[in-house]
């Protein structure tokens, strides 16, 4: 059966807790062309967007998901028209004034990686402010890719790790997997067991290239706007029909 064929069949409780993945990341591809499929400005797409991310985050917090990762704003992203990337980051302002109210009331905690130097200082103090308002909240951590490119964080924490090791604090010779991925954003996270993307396109993007390196791939022929929990229960599902080796041989 496959992905969008198990959308209809798929069901909340369908998957046992044991398989359900502990930490999905989505990146949140086709608003643009979404909205070009039905004659709209691609801000309408990105409105419609804005919509999905809140019916993913309910639905993974409803199914007891522990970690969700969005792609929101990729480094390349800034070469997109001023007015495009306008109307995302209004849509970032409203989303950060407007839904860290539900956020904090259903115990979730909101945390932003990538880089914030060129991101607007009024929306800098919005996610700090956010960040330490939802800090302590465990339920469930979502985490939002803002300015966020994979080599980058990657070329980041080999800096970091290169001025400890000039400066005589690390041992060249003792950096491991486990030292280097403490280097990265948010070290304290587990690594994505799922990745969905939409949009049809088959390819990262540039995303958590450190972390994805054994998380399960699904790809969903849909624009972003028209992702609802049947589409989240369907790749959900489809990972937990899988056999997750890291490598080693089939059992």
């Amino acid at each position: 059966m496959s992905v969008l064929a198990a959308v209809e069949t798929a069901q909340p409780d369908s998957v046992p807790p044991a398989r359900l993945p502990v930490h999905v990341a989505i990146i949140m591809d086709g608003n643009r062309r979404w909205a070009r499929a039905r004659g709209l400005p691609t801000s309408a797409g990105h409105r419609q967007g804005a919509k999905a991310v809140r019916r993913a985050v309910e639905g993974c917090a409803r199914r007891g998901i522990r970690y969700l990762t969005l792609f929101a704003f990729s480094s390349e992203n800034w070469r997109r028209p001023q007015a495009e990337i306008g109307e995302l980051m209004r849509l970032l302002r409203f989303y950060l004034e407007r839904e860290v109210d539900a956020l904090d009331e259903n115990q979730v905690r909101l945390r932003v990686i990538g880089e914030r130097s060129r991101i607007d200082p009024d929306i800098v103090r919005l996610i700090e402010e956010a960040e330490a308002r939802t800090r302590h909240h465990e339920r469930m951590d979502l985490i939002i890719a803002l300015d966020y490119g994979g080599r980058q964080e990657i070329l980041r924490a080999v800096r970091t790790l290169a001025r400890m090791a000039r400066d005589r604090v690390l041992d060249p010779d003792e950096i491991d997997e486990k030292t280097f991925a403490r280097a990265l954003y948010a070290a304290d996270i587990p690594d994505p067991d799922l990745l969905i993307r939409t949009s049809g396109e088959q390819r990262i993007s540039n995303f958590l290239l450190w972390q994805l390196a054994y998380t399960e791939l699904v790809f969903l022929p849909i624009g972003w706007p028209e992702f609802d929990e049947h589409h989240l229960d369907a790749a959900i599902a489809e990972y937990a029909r899988r056999e997750r080796r890291y490598g080693a041989r089939p059992g």
